[in-house]
This record gives structure tokens, C-alpha cells and sequence, in this order.
């Protein structure tokens, strides 16, 4: 039986899961982290509950690739390198070059790396674990799917930003959004729920984790997203600001004396629930402290359900309704208050949920009650199923 490893490189990060397949069995996963660091860490599960962790230094995402391949050999999860016949790689950005996945060659590489401009935190370590896998693994199939496909083919009319169009035509300056497999499996999933055509549904799925995007789905495609030329953009998040007037970030700028660079960086970093709160980034560590009447932790925890709830209801305005709403990723499969606040804020659209159905973690379930308008859906992502299944649609379209 072959197998297909899907692969999330982030910017000190390396995921995978490894799965059997035609039968989609996962098989082993894990994580590295803190790669480039002077300790990383790394994570493999596999077989019957088995566990392997290891501290050590990874000096890049080359080396990270080298020690996880060793590891499944020396594990005993695979034989040998001929077991794998295809890799997946999750690529941040693909621009307007890339409207689906696409098979690695040549040509895909420089086009991610030119595009790296766009990404500059994911696509370069993206590229090297692409390049990594490609010299141990040279006969195996290899696909990069990206998280801004899903949105590329926005109208125009939400796609773009109300500024000068030549930024648009010379520098691509629109919004490419993020989340685009995600959003893509639970809104699929969604209409399996719904037991009726992807095509003939109106969606708003919502990937609320530590980065955070709601989109609009209209006819099984992407018809609006919250996040915009980057993943800054949109609502509140762990860290990240979401949408601020650019007018405050040069008043600020000015007063602190500080570059554009670092501007960008505080608002990546050291804002949203952080900021807000200036306690922590966890919704779980918010939530206590709001219990415990922390005035800051409480008003990071309204900001935040705010955002959502405005999105939420721009979308069903823009769309002229919605068949369902759908709650995924972190703090979207796991956090009941969130879940409560949020549904109750919307009620005045029809969405009702149980509570007795909402008090779960993590499991695929309608949470609505029988006279809801609009339906509550609690649907877990899963990226790396997307992308082997794209792997399995384009060995079919090359007829491999």
C-alpha cells in the first residue's frame, strides 16, 4: 500500500500526517518546532498510541525534513522511502498565478519563490521543505496546494481595495485572503451535512484559531473573505490586529519613532486578544480572567466575538442570506462561550442553537435547533485530507 505525506512548513514549524491510501488511514503525524532555534522540539505519533519526542537543534527546515524522514524509517513506519509516493506541500501564498494546486516542476518553484514577497514568513520555508523533500523523495509525486486559491477568483468587487487600480495591475495589490483549504473542506463538508449540492448553498464558515478568517461562500466558491493582501487584515486574533485605519498606524509610527517594519511586526505580534488583554493570546486564558472580573480580559473577549459578529452579518447582507454558519479550527471546535456568544448576538437572523448540542469538543455536529433559520454547523478542519485528496484529483488528471 502506498503512502502520501502532506506537509505544513511554517516559519519555525514543520507538520505532517502520514497517510495510507487509497483508504486515507493517517498513520503517523507530527510536529518540529522551533527550528532555527538553539533547542527544538519534535513530535511524532504513530501506530497503537505511540509517541516519540526528542529535544534537539534543527539549524533549518532542511535539516528538520532529514530528521523526520530518518525517523520514520527508524521507527519502524516505514520500510523504506519507496513506501512514499507523494508529497503534499501547504503553500501560504500563490497569487493570481495559482487558481488550483499544482504539480511541482521546475517552473512552480521559481513562481513561489518570486511570489515569496507576498509571504515573506511562510513561502521561503515552504520552499526550502519543498526543495528538502524533492532531493530524498525524487520519483514521488509532489503537489503544492495553496491557501489563496480558493479565493483568487473573488468578484472583483470584493477582491479589490479602493485605491488607485494601477497598484492592482503593477503590484497585485488586492486581497488574496487565507485559510483557502480549510475553508474549502468545511464548506464541502457543509453541504454533505446539509444533503444538498455545494452549489446551490450559501455558507459563512469561520476558522477561528490562533489566526483567525471568515469567508463568505456563495455557490461552492469563495464570494468574499475577511483577510485581505495579508493575513493582518480582518478580525481580531490571538495576535494580530485585524483591520485597522493605515491613518493610526503612521500617527502612532510617528509618535514612537519606530519603521513601518516594526509597525507591522507589533501589529502582528503584539496585539489582538495580547494586546487588547495585555495578558495572553490563549481565548482559554481569556475566558478565566473575564470569569474573574478582569476588565481588560472581558472587553478583548467582546472586541473579539464584535468583529466576528460584524463579519458574520455582512456577509449574510452580501450574499441576501445564508443556509448555514460554520465554526472550525481552534477556538471554533473547542470553545463553547465563544460559540454561545457569538450565535446569540446573531439570533435576530433566524440562528438558534441547542446548548445541550454545544457543549462539545472537536466533533462534527449540527448545533441547531429544529426551528433555526439558519443552521449552526461544527465541522473540524482538515487541511491534510484536502491535500492528499488534490494530490488523488491530479494524478487522475495526468493519468498516473
Amino acid at each position: 500500500m502506498s503512502k502520501t505525506i502532506a506537509v505544513n512548513a511554517g516559519s519555525s514549524t514543520l507538520k505532517f500526517k502520514l497517510f495510507d491510501m487509497p483508504s486515507e488511514d493517517v498513520v503517523a503525524e507530527g510536529t518540529i518546532e522551533r527550528i532555527g532555534e538553539k533547542m527544538g522540539h519534535a513530535k511524532i505519533k504513530y501506530g497503537d498510541g505511540q509517541k516519540h519526542e526528542e529535544e534537539k537543534p534543527f539549524e533549518d527546515h532542511g535539516a528538520a525534513v532529514n530528521y523526520l524522514l530518518d525517523q520514520l524509517i527508524d521507527l519502524g513506519i516505514v520500510k523504506s522511502y519507496d513506501e512514499i509516493t507523494a508529497v503534499g506541500h501547504r503553500v501560504v501564498a500563490g497569487g493570481e498565478f495559482f487558481k488550483d494546486s499544482a504539480v511541482i516542476d521546475d517552473d512552480v518553484i521559481k513562481k513561489i519563490d518570486e511570489l515569496s514577497e507576498y509571504a515573506p514568513l511562510h513561502d521561503p520555508a515552504e520552499l526550502v521543505g519543498i526543495k528538502a523533500f524533492r532531493k530524498v523523495l525524487p520519483n514521488a509525486f509532489a503537489v503544492a496546494v495553496f491557501d489563496t486559491s480558493f479565493h483568487v477568483n473573488m468578484p472583483k468587487m470584493n477582491a479589490l481595495y479602493s485605491v488607485p487600480y494601477e497598484w492592482y495591475e503593477k503590484y497585485g495589490a488586492r486581497k488574496y485572503g487565507a485559510h483557502g483549504t480549510s475553508h474549502r473542506y468545511v464548506a464541502g463538508r457543509a453541504a454533505t451535512m446539509l444533503g444538498k449540492p455545494l452549489e446551490d448553498l450559501k455558507l459563512i464558515t469561520m476558522h477561528i484559531g490562533a489566526g483567525a478568517s471568515i469567508t463568505a461562500v456563495k455557490g461552492g466558491k469563495s464570494f468574499d473573505t475577511s483577510m485581505g493582501f495579508s493575513p493582518l487584515a480582518g478580525i481580531t486574533m490571538a495576535t494580530r490586529s485585524g483591520d485597522v485605519d493605515p491613518s493610526l498606524v503612521a500617527f502612532v509610527q510617528e509618535k514612537l519613532g519606530t519603521t513601518s517594519q516594526e509597525m507591522i511586526d507589533t501589529l502582528n505580534h503584539k496585539s489582538g486578544l495580547l494586546g487588547i488583554s495585555q495578558l495572553s493570546p490563549d481565548m482559554r486564558d481569556i475566558l478565566a480572567a473575564a470569569d474573574k472580573g478582569n476588565d481588560q480580559a472581558q472587553l478583548a473577549l467582546d472586541m473579539y466575538v464584535n468583529r466576528i459578529v460584524r463579519y458574520v452579518g455582512a456577509y449574510i447582507a452580501e450574499m441576501g442570506g445564508a443556509d448555514a454558519i460554520v465554526f472550525t479550527a481552534g477556538v471554533g471546535e473547542n470553545s463553547v462561550p465563544v460559540r454561545k456568544m457569538v450565535t446569540d448576538k446573531l439570533a435576530y437572523f433566524g440562528i438558534k442553537v441547542d446548548q445541550e448540542k454545544n457543549q462539545c469538543h472537536g466533533v462534527e455536529r449540527d448545533l441547531s435547533t429544529p426551528d433555526a433559520k439558519i443552521k449552526t454547523l461544527l465541522i473540524p478542519t482538515n487541511e491534510e485530507l484536502m491535500i492528499v485528496r488534490d494530490i488523488e484529483r491530479l494524478k487522475k488528471e495526468q493519468g498516473k
